[in-house]
């Protein structure tokens, strides 16, 4: 018989109250709080911090604290990503985030999810569905990604957009709900004016 971590990681209905759900949200908690009550000058006790919480990482992260997570073993994150101020992660589901990629202020990325009834919501009972985020990707200010949600490496996703649906590669998209802009141009090959 599945533990209820392993239907919460399989993206089936499960008890956030088992104790050992309880267990890995109170491990994260204390590690936002080293995190968090650190100083800008504290980069070691940070880095060691970030390793101990995450389930991969990258070099050279960088998080502005506070920033909150439910379980922090559920997230990967690739070389050089950076979160700006106020950032949070609720990922009972996995949440993967590839190289080069930053965060602005305050965005909230949500692989938690309830019943859409309100009976089978009464029974306690949440779902979670991972996120990825690709390499190179600007997530500005704001936004809000929703569950089960895929950004396409390369893309901009423009402040206080609400993303509930995947986002493809090298596109610019805002707005609530989210969607494509316009494509961002290769200016590689161009001749600088």
């Amino acid at each position: 018989m599945p533990t209820e971590r392993e239907k919460m990681l399989a993206g089936e209905l499960y008890d956030p109250m088992d104790p050992e759900l309880i267990a890995g949200r109170r491990r994260a908690r204390d590690l936002c709080k080293a995190l968090n009550d650190s100083h800008d000058g504290d980069r070691e006790l940070r880095e060691r911090v970030i390793r101990e919480l995450f389930a991969r990482v990258g070099d050279a992260i960088w998080i502005e604290p506070p920033f909150y997570c439910d379980y922090g073993d559920n997230i990967t994150l690739g070389n050089n990503v950076y979160f700006n101020f106020n950032c949070i992660i609720l990922d009972p589901a996995l949440v993967i985030i590839g190289d080069n990629t930053m965060f602005g202020p305050a965005v909230q990325i949500y692989t938690a999810t309830h019943p859409i009834t309100a009976s089978k919501r009464k029974m306690g009972r949440e779902l979670a569905q991972p996120i990825e985020i690709g390499s190179d990707v600007w997530v500005s200010g704001g936004v809000i990604i929703s569950p089960g949600v895929h950004i396409g490496a390369r893309s901009v996703i423009g402040a206080g957009s609400v993303v509930t649906r995947d986002i493809p590669e090298d596109v610019f998209a805002a707005g609530n709900p989210c969607r494509v802009i316009r494509n961002i141009e290769n200016l590689s090959g161009l001749s600088q004016a």
